[in-house]
């Protein structure tokens, strides 16, 4: 403490730039993907060093934090009357202020627990994907959690423009570029040309919709109670949405609403694919109706080049060819689109011109 307030002291004699490089003596910039459903960090000159779901767990009545990450997410759904089990965000946005900003001060710690010449005294530069349709004020709860969590400076992006960047695309070209970026609590679509983004949605359909979509299924069908944590299993091991070569099945167990006693069923991947159709079409006719909403330039662009998606759901098997057949335009998967995001933000404290560019917040 001693040492942080001496350096804050030189602020009045030294430039802010000077501050700066002091600071970043004693930490590493660092590029966040605050997702949903997952958070992932990068680290300049490491990559990525974090990826753990986006839970925490406290007391009820001392908010004592209890486990963050992967060992929060497993008490989901177990946990007893005096532990809450919490998801800091929902449809891309904070929905608990305080458990997001401990979750990302846990994180930024453990970066710098690593190494370092001064490792208690992390005060990175941070740069954090956000959706593109949230609204001031949720903006600024994001860049206001970062700076409490202990960043020098917050440095917002939209979510699409990073997985963009991350998909290695050139986005200050003027060509055009259409980026889908499905994750877990929001799908964004946007055509961008010459570092910006010319037309864009943000929709908060995407994987949380599908976890629910498959629980109301089994619900109806089967009288059958699932938790979240058995549907996004379900997804993820036997999801598609165009019809596989080989169908799979899968054994779930919830509580019968009937008996309410345990019971098992097996699952098909048909079935889930008929779970998942309705929200599957409803990102569809989205990234349809930004198509419609694109200047022609811009169309016959990427008509050429092809629409790119990105996030956790366009790993589901099949989802490239149902969005290449509805638009009549090639579409592909981004390498290692999970990490997309995190990439971009990361690639972007590296190039000061393009995050001047392409920021849509600072946060001090």
């Amino acid at each position: 403490m001693k040492l942080r307030s001496n350096i804050k002291r030189l602020g009045s004699i030294l430039p802010r730039f000077h501050i700066n490089r002091i600071f970043g003596l004693f930490s590493h910039d660092v590029g966040i993907d605050l997702g949903t459903a997952n958070t992932l960090v990068w680290v300049k000159g490491k990559g990525i060093v974090i990826r753990e779901p986006s839970a925490i767990a406290r007391h009820k009545k001392t908010k004592e934090i209890l486990a963050i990450g992967s060992s929060a997410k497993r008490m989901i759904g177990r946990a007893p009357a005096t532990i809450e089990t919490i998801r800091p965000l929902r449809d891309g946005v904070i929905a608990d202020f305080d458990a997001t900003a401990a979750m990302l001060s846990h994180y930024i710690r453990r970066v710098h627990e690593s190494g370092g010449v001064f490792p208690k005294v992390p005060r990175p530069r941070v740069v954090i994907g956000i959706p593109s349709g949230v609204t001031e004020v949720e903006r600024r709860a994001v860049a206001d959690a970062a700076v409490t969590s202990g960043a020098r400076e917050a440095h917002l992006i939209e979510e699409p423009m990073a997985a963009a960047i991350g998909a290695g695309l050139p986005v200050e070209g003027p060509e055009g570029i259409f980026i889908v970026d499905i994750g877990g609590g929001t799908s964004e679509m946007a055509v961008i040309s010459l570092g910006g983004t010319v037309v864009g949605r943000s929709i908060r359909i995407a994987g949380d919709e599908m976890d629910e979509a498959i629980a109301s299924y089994v619900r109806l069908k089967y009288s059958l109670l699932l938790g979240e944590a058995t549907a996004e299993e379900v997804k993820v091991t036997i999801g598609s949405v165009a019809q596989l070569k080989e169908e799979k099945f899968f054994v779930v167990r919830g509580r019968d609403l009937e008996t309410g006693l345990p019971k098992s069923i097996k699952l098909t991947s048909a079935e889930i694919r008929e779970a998942l159709a309705p929200t599957i079409q409803e990102i569809i006719g989205n990234i349809v109706d930004t198509l419609e909403e694109t200047p022609p330039e811009l169309v016959a662009d990427i008509m050429e080049k092809g629409i790119f998606l990105a996030g956790g759901g366009s790993l589901l098997p099949g989802i490239d060819e149902v969005i290449a057949e509805a638009t009549k335009m090639p579409t592909y998967i981004a390498e290692d689109p999970l990490t997309c995001v995190v990439r971009g933000c990361g690639i972007v404290l590296s190039d000061m011109s393009l995050l001047d560019k392409i920021r849509i917040s600072k946060g001090m």
